[in-house]
């Protein structure tokens, strides 16, 4: 059996790109991973997310736990097998969602207790239940139970939560216990504060992970900041483990994170914008509710060779989005998720190639240009 390792290719500057193997596939790096919330990637068939490129998907861990639930799902096989994507699938720890989605929570140095946003009733996250939870659905790549750090936040609260973050990271290593092949996620904490991060950095080490996260950014920061915290929190983590962060993000967030030493990504923005009628192109971002487009019988992006970009025009998703017609959903994030993983192919090779200085300062500048003039 195939063990979970990563294999560092080509550096360019602080850009890595390499493969991350596991038992049910390889992981190129730097990878954009499309996030299936609920065990689906919104409007689009798991077969059509891996032909857009991705190599791995985001399941999460707090939405599947109250719906269907993990041991359903469990005694269905699995998550690979429930949502019919052999492919790796990496969960989260579920402690963002419970911060952010649930009422009357109460956190605790032994975990979360929390109100459900479905149906009020109460449940409990701790770090052991969130390993049990993540080895019921079979996830290759779990994440330690963590708290996130909301911003801003005063230092003394920052250092208060990264250090109970800490000690859940050791009692999720503990309880991950002995799983060939699958791999444990430490997550780095520590809001803004550089000599928190190191500590942070350092108290994960001691602990041992398959892989580290960068934790506690795309919180409302804003992208100058979080940039700030990238210049050095990376630099952190041990170079020869694959290095996540987390949650993020836009076009020009993954360059830049890229540029600063990250390998892995998730966001629900393609998906997410697909429904919303925003569209992610090489010229930057249009809309495809304006009226601009209701006569325009050009692609979407005349380069790319996504369905929605080779089969239908702009007059015709803007119609079908204004109608409110499933299949607008289902082209525009094809389109996104197509766009996504071109961007992370183009890195990848431009990396390899030594040239990523040049093609980050091309793809800024064809943003900068804007979408096509309208006819």
């Amino acid at each position: 059996m195939t063990q979970f390792s990563f294999d560092l290719h080509s550096t360019d500057g602080k850009a890595r790109t390499g493969i991350i193997h596991t038992p049910r596939g390889d992981i190129r790096t730097p990878a954009f991973m499309p996030v299936g919330t609920a065990a689906t990637v919104k409007a689009m068939m798991p077969e059509n997310v891996r032909a857009t490129g991705a190599d791995i998907l985001l399941g999460n861990t707090y939405h599947l736990m109250l719906r269907p639930t993990a041991e359903r799902i469990a005694n269905l096989g699995g998550l690979h097998k429930f949502m019919n994507w052999e492919r790796p699938i990496l969960t989260d720890s579920g402690g963002f969602q419970v911060m952010s989605l649930s009422d009357l929570r109460k956190m605790s140095e032994q975990g979360v207790t929390f109100k459900s946003h479905i149906d009020g009733s109460l449940h409990e996250i701790t770090p052991e239940r969130s390993m049990e939870i993540q080895r019921l659905l079979g996830s290759d790549i779990v994440m330690c139970f963590d708290e996130c750090t909301p911003h801003p936040a005063p230092e003394d609260v920052a250092q208060k939560s990264m250090r109970m973050s800490m000690r859940w990271a050791q009692r999720s290593r503990d309880a991950f216990g002995e799983r060939p092949g699958h791999a444990l996620f430490g997550i780095q904490q520590g809001s803004v504060f550089k000599d928190q991060r190191e500590e942070s950095a350092e108290a994960l080490k001691a602990i041992g992970f398959e892989g580290y996260a960068v934790g506690g950014l795309a919180v409302g920061e804003g992208q100058e900041t979080m940039f700030q915290v990238l210049d050095y929190a990376p630099d952190m983590l041990p170079a020869d483990k694959p290095r996540y962060l987390m949650g993020v993000g836009k076009p020009d967030d993954l360059v830049g994170g890229v540029k600063r030493g990250i390998d892995m990504f998730d966001c629900v923005l393609p998906s997410r914008s697909g429904r919303t009628g925003q569209i992610f192109t090489r010229h930057g971002v249009l809309n495809i509710k304006n009226a601009r487009h209701r006569d325009d019988p050009r692609p979407l992006d005349e380069a790319c060779t996504c369905p929605a970009c080779r089969n239908y025009s702009r007059a015709y998703l803007h119609h079908v989005f204004k109608a409110q017609e499933i299949i607008g959903s289902m082209l525009m994030t094809w389109h996104n998720l197509h766009y996504y993983q071109e961007l992370m192919a183009g890195m990848r090779d431009a990396i390899a190639a030594g040239t990523f200085d040049n093609f980050e300062s091309q793809f800024h500048a064809q943003r900068v240009q804007g979408d096509i003039e309208p006819l």
